[in-house]
């Protein structure tokens, strides 16, 4: 994990995981809408 991922899944997690496509974005953009808790660690 690059230093730019670590930082984009500290501020917005969902950015992080642009490059893994699209059902994963929305799943962790959906558990960001949560809480911040649970859109990090997953």
């Amino acid at each position: 994990m690059s230093c730019l991922q670590v930082i984009l899944a500290i501020i917005f997690p969902p950015l992080a995981v642009i490059d893994r496509g699209c059902g994963s974005m929305l799943i962790v953009f959906l558990l960001t809408l949560c809480g911040w808790v649970p859109g990090v660690p997953h």
